[in-house]
């Protein structure tokens, strides 16, 4: 999937360069990535930081990962002949062995059971603020980060990629969404 596979190098890429350049951090120390995907929008930070977003346009039949179960798992791949610029970045194979690695692992999630989210999303009680990060938008100041990223750091973006979809590109990729 284009979008995986996207997100996956992007995060790479903006981990390597956001944290490993712009601090004192070595390849060893580790950062935060957080996934917040929601029935509206998916998104991807680092940091704090976001760095991607993909929003639920299924409505207008771009497909949406809504009803089936989620997974969380971490792989090392090599990409380097189709997710870094068309194979223009290769993988510096004198850095190996490559490793990753869980720490301080958190997870927050609705359980849905038939037809039933464990997660009350109309409520505005106070006791159900643990549940805010359904409803969490972007302020001016995220969406700025988020384009900022964008333009410095995203070294692939499969909307661009003409080449992989000779046919056109996919859906999501030709409408316009803030």
């Amino acid at each position: 999937m284009g979008l995986v596979a996207s997100i996956c190098w992007n995060i790479w890429k903006a981990k390597n360069l956001w944290v490993f350049e712009h601090t004192n951090q070595t390849p060893e120390e580790t950062f935060q990535m957080s996934v917040n995907l929601t029935n509206s929008k998916l998104r991807f930070y680092i940091d704090g930081r976001p760095i991607r977003e993909f929003k639920n346009l299924e409505g207008v039949g771009v497909p949406y990962p809504n009803y089936q179960p989620m997974k969380l798992y971490s792989s090392l791949s090599n990409a380097d002949d189709w997710a870094t610029r068309g194979g223009l970045v290769k993988t510096d194979w004198s850095q190996a062995p490559f490793t990753a690695s869980f720490k301080n692992l958190k997870a927050n999630g609705c359980v849905w059971s038939n037809g039933v989210s464990s997660c009350n999303l109309s409520s505005s009680n106070s006791s159900d603020n643990n549940n805010s990060w359904l409803s969490q938008q972007l302020d001016s100041n995220g969406q700025r980060k988020l384009k900022w990223v964008q333009k410095n750091y995203m070294i692939y973006n499969y909307c661009s990629d003409i080449n992989r979809f000779p046919q056109g590109l996919p859906l999501e990729c030709t409408l316009q969404t803030t």
